[in-house]
């Protein structure tokens, strides 16, 4: 069986780029040869110049699967914190943006709450943020709206849209076509395994055929006169004059925010606030910005530098061993000095206080390319 067969993509840096196909088409499979889970029988795939295998290529993409695949005895700080020390990131920059990225996807008052508690739109967010940890260069959002309400539907698509226009390259693949439709720059249409249609979003859905003209409720002596105007000038009648229907997501979204302007609570995820700073494509002068402040920080090595004092201990982190040290005494420190452990030290998830759920298959496969990037 040939999953996929003499397909030519080709992806441009800062658009959002829709893969659109029944199941079986072929759409999982390009995932997983874009993140080097499988290796083409032929052909040429690169990413970034490189092989999607190569380490440097993996620690520039984020991936949101289908499914979430998450710590369940982990709260939901924990497990950004977890990811984030994956790709070595700092303790300061790895709270900071959890706290960001929780507040994005609506998710910050739901912190200190395991994931294995969520509703599956909760995980889908919290899934979409730890996409975004590692600030990737290349995001892939395979159904990214799945089992989400219209309300949570709607805020996912504008946080896609904000971090395309902030220059992320981001890959849709969904069968969710009013998704497709409302975030994508481009977009491919595949069944099969072969492409069957791709371009513009816009030239793709163009009628050159009909004209659509829209204005406001005339009276019907004014729109038989128009019939009349169209028929002598254009020798063509008018098809249809009707009033026009609002979508039911919009109508939905409208009745729903009166709601809230009314201060009705609700219980589950909230509005997200705005795309983080981080998460922004750099450009060449706040990249050239950069390159000074690191130039400048190494001059500056020549002079002694006060010690910062260590971070408070915080509730996601546990308590500090220089406290325990201390309560257990000079003497006990001295006769068990502690061992000094790298902070950038592969993490391992805090042992469970009632037995773990069997993990699926899937969830080692989809592990180890995160451990690899």
């Amino acid at each position: 069986v040939e999953a996929v067969k003499d397909l030519n993509l080709e992806i441009k840096p800062g658009e959002v780029f829709g893969l659109l196909g029944p199941n079986g088409s072929g759409k999982t499979t390009i995932i997983k040869l874009l993140l080097g889970l499988l290796y083409p029988t032929r052909g040429r795939i690169s990413v970034f110049g490189r092989a999607p295998s190569d380490v440097s290529v993996k620690a520039r993409i984020g991936f949101l699967p289908e499914e979430s695949y998450l710590y369940r005895f982990l709260v939901a700080h924990e497990t950004l914190d977890y990811y984030g020390r994956l790709f070595r990131l700092p303790g300061r920059i790895r709270q900071e943006r959890a706290d960001r990225l929780l507040d994005m996807v609506g998710l910050r008052h739901e912190a200190k709450r395991r994931v294995g508690e969520y509703s599956k739109g909760m995980a889908r967010r919290i899934g979409l943020a730890q996409a975004l940890i590692n600030d990737p260069e290349f995001l892939i959002l395979d159904e990214p709206t799945s089992g989400l309400d219209p309300i949570g539907a709607r805020q996912i698509k504008d946080v896609i849209r904000e971090l395309g226009r902030k220059g992320k390259t981001i890959l849709l693949s969904s069968h969710i076509l009013a998704d497709v439709e409302d975030v994508c720059d481009r977009v491919t249409i595949l069944y099969g395994g072969q492409q069957r249609a791709a371009g513009d979003i816009n030239d793709l859905l163009r009628k050159t055929d009909v004209t659509q003209i829209t204005m406001p409720s005339l009276a019907e002596e004014t729109l038989r006169q128009l019939r009349d105007l169209l028929r002598r000038l254009e020798q063509k009648d008018i098809i249809s004059v009707s009033n026009p229907r609002v979508r039911l997501e919009d109508f939905f979204l409208r009745i729903v925010e009166e709601a809230q302007a009314a201060n009705i609570r609700t219980s589950g995820a909230r509005a997200g606030g705005e795309v983080p700073a981080f998460l922004q494509t750099p450009t060449e002068s706040s990249t050239q910005e950069v390159v000074e402040s690191l130039v400048s920080a190494a001059s500056q090595k020549l002079e002694p530098v006060p010690r910062e004092a260590p971070p408070a201990p915080t509730r996601e982190t546990g308590p500090s061993r220089d406290v325990l040290e201390q309560l257990l005494g000079a003497g006990a420190k001295e006769s068990a000095p502690r061992e000094s452990r790298p902070e950038a030290d592969e993490p391992v998830p805090t042992r469970p206080d009632h037995p773990r759920a069997p993990v699926s298959a899937d969830t080692s496969v989809i592990d180890e390319g995160r451990i690899q990037a």
